[in-house]
């Protein structure tokens, strides 16, 4: 199984953040790899949470897959979590934390905390997309961070 892990300061709030993260309409417009989402469905839950069921479609080259997932969007904890539905994966997981951080500079920070682990059903598949799929995801949470630099504009921090 694949696994990308990473945890990095931003020069913006955890909220911010965290709405940045939840609004997956607008992935196809900077993830890497994301050529189209659509929610299929918006619950909200009794215990505050809501809930999405999302299908994603992926693309490089010839090659397009689309997985369909569950994304439960935890505001009141800062946390996102994506489970794997159906698609090409045999499993899917990703976790997305938001920790405060207090202020820089005058400037709200936080840590981004950003995991993934995913596994093709085929091995073909694996074989085709595997290393692409390695490269795209461990730029996501760069990506994110520049969409938030872009939406909120301020410069992220140097890393620490």
């Amino acid at each position: 199984m694949h696994r990308v892990s990473s945890k990095h300061r931003v020069n913006h709030s955890a909220s911010e953040m965290f709405d940045l993260v939840a609004d997956v309409e607008r992935y196809p417009e900077f993830v890497p790899l994301c050529s189209a989402l659509k929610v299929r469905q918006r619950m909200a839950k009794p215990d505050g949470t809501e809930v999405l069921v999302a299908d994603m479609t992926v693309s490089f080259k010839l090659v397009k897959e689309s997985f369909t997932s569950r994304v439960t969007l935890d505001r009141a904890n800062l946390k996102i979590l994506v489970e794997y539905l159906q698609g090409p994966f045999r499993n899917l997981e990703n976790r997305w934390t938001f920790e405060p951080k207090g202020q820089q500079d005058g400037k709200d920070v936080c840590d981004v905390g950003f995991f993934l682990a995913y596994e093709f059903k085929s091995r073909m598949l694996a074989m085709l997309m595997g290393s692409m799929f390695d490269a795209a995801f461990a730029r996501f949470s760069t990506a994110f961070e520049k969409r938030a630099d872009a939406i909120y504009g301020r410069p992220k921090l140097a890393p620490t």
